[in-house]
Formats: structure tokens, C-alpha cells, sequence
């Protein structure tokens, strides 16, 4: 069930820039620009909203998130792997490995986007 996850994950469209950049790759260092392109891109997001997340915490939820932030990127780091290692062929190198990192990247953005949106210490219940 997490292999049909993971595989459905990242045969999902990934942005307007890479499915662009697909479609005009031939060749397996074509599609490996693509995935390259679409890491990158999604880094960018992930540090911006990380600036946004970490903006107003007090010192010590700073230190917390600061400390996760850095286990999820050796994570992150680490993640996808198996695409890698040629039991999934030559797509799984050039193409699946990179949507699977794109998505891993995406589950973090969401996540510290949602940093603030869920009721934190100093917020009044919501009312009803």
C-alpha cells in the first residue's frame, strides 16, 4: 500500500515549469534537468515559507521548530532513495526519484505553512 502511495505520488504532475520541461525531454539527462529544475524550485518555496513560519515564535518554539527543521532535512535528504538504487529501471532514477522528493518537500511546506493556523498557546479558542 505505501509502494502504490509512493508510486502514485510521484506520477502526479508535479508544476506548470516541470510538466513544460517534460515535454520537450528526450533524452535521460533531459529529464533529469527537469527534476533537478523542480527540487530547486520547490527549495526555494520551502525556505520562504520557513522564514514566514519562523518569523514571530518566541525564542525557545524558534529553538524547537529550529531543531525539527533540522532532522526533517536529514530526512529529506535521505528520502526517495530507493528510486535510486536501478530496481525501479532508468525511470526511476531520471524521473521518480525527483517527483518523490518533490512531494516530500511539498508534505514539509504544507506543514510549516500550517505553523500559526492551528491554535497555538497564545490564541483564543475559536468560537462557535
Amino acid at each position: 500500500m505505501l509502494f502504490a502511495l509512493a508510486l502514485a505520488a510521484s506520477l502526479a504532475p508535479m508544476d506548470d515549469g516541470y510538466d513544460a520541461c517534460m515535454e520537450n525531454a528526450v533524452t535521460n539527462p533531459d529529464f533529469i534537468a527537469c527534476g533537478y529544475a523542480l527540487i530547486e524550485r520547490r527549495d526555494v518555496e520551502l525556505n520562504r515559507v520557513w522564514k514566514e513560519a519562523i518569523a514571530d515564535l518566541d525564542a525557545p518554539t524558534k529553538a524547537a521548530l529550529l531543531a525539527e527543521q533540522r532532522s526533517w532535512n536529514d530526512f529529506k535528504e535521505k528520502s526517495c532513495a530507493y528510486w535510486m538504487t536501478g530496481a525501479f529501471g532508468r525511470d526511476g532514477q531520471t524521473v521518480h526519484f525527483y517527483t518523490c522528493r518533490a512531494a516530500v518537500i511539498d508534505a514539509r511546506i504544507e506543514y510549516l505553512s500550517d505553523i500559526g493556523n492551528t491554535g497555538g498557546p497564545d490564541e483564543e479558542p475559536a468560537k462557535e
